[in-house]
């Protein structure tokens, strides 16, 4: 398989083609942080906690670290002013599920009103439970600040012995199920 180089921090990282800014970075020991990601799960980027700057031909953008592959000469940076500002935005946007960086970050609280409840809508319990539980018993329903997840049915979930999504949820809002 094909490798590219790139710099992550200004560290130089040779990875598989194909290979995710993610996946290249922690495969260098570069830090960067996510909500919505796990390894057992394919990428989702729903939380954009781990967006990057990204610098090719002279232009500079945010990305998704998760959801971008590596290219040849990429240069990465992964904790610019720009980044850091967009995280803590996040941050306050995912209240309940993004504790973990709040202290990191500085933010003491959030000044939205987003809706959600406890759960930050990441995805992880409906991703675990299609892919790799192969059950599909967890979906999303409705739009915007009317989206939640539910269950296939309003019955009582049959998987609650399997609780295997519990551990997945930063914000413990599924185990109030």
């Amino acid at each position: 398989m094909k490798s590219v180089t790139m710099q992550i921090d200004g560290k130089s990282v040779q990875v598989p083609e194909g290979t995710t800014i993610l996946k290249a970075a922690r495969s260098a020991g570069i830090f960067i942080p996510t909500i919505c990601h796990d390894d057992a799960l394919e990428p989702y980027g729903a939380c954009r906690m781990c967006m990057v700057e990204i610098e090719k031909h002279g232009r500079k953008e945010l990305v998704a670290s998760c959801m971008y592959a590596a290219e040849e000469g990429l240069v990465v940076s992964t904790n610019t002013e720009k980044v850091r500002k967009i995280r803590k935005m996040i941050i306050e946007l995912l209240w309940p599920a993004s504790q973990q960086y709040a202290k990191e970050y500085g933010v003491t609280q959030s000044r939205f009103q987003t809706g959600i409840s406890d759960c930050s809508l990441c995805g992880l319990c409906v991703r675990y439970c299609a892919e790799v539980k192969k059950e599909g018993k967890l979906y999303f329903q409705g739009r915007g600040i009317d989206r939640k997840v539910a269950k296939l049915d309003d019955s009582p979930l049959s998987c609650t012995g399997c609780r295997e999504c519990f551990s997945l949820c930063a914000s413990g809002a599924i185990v109030n199920w």
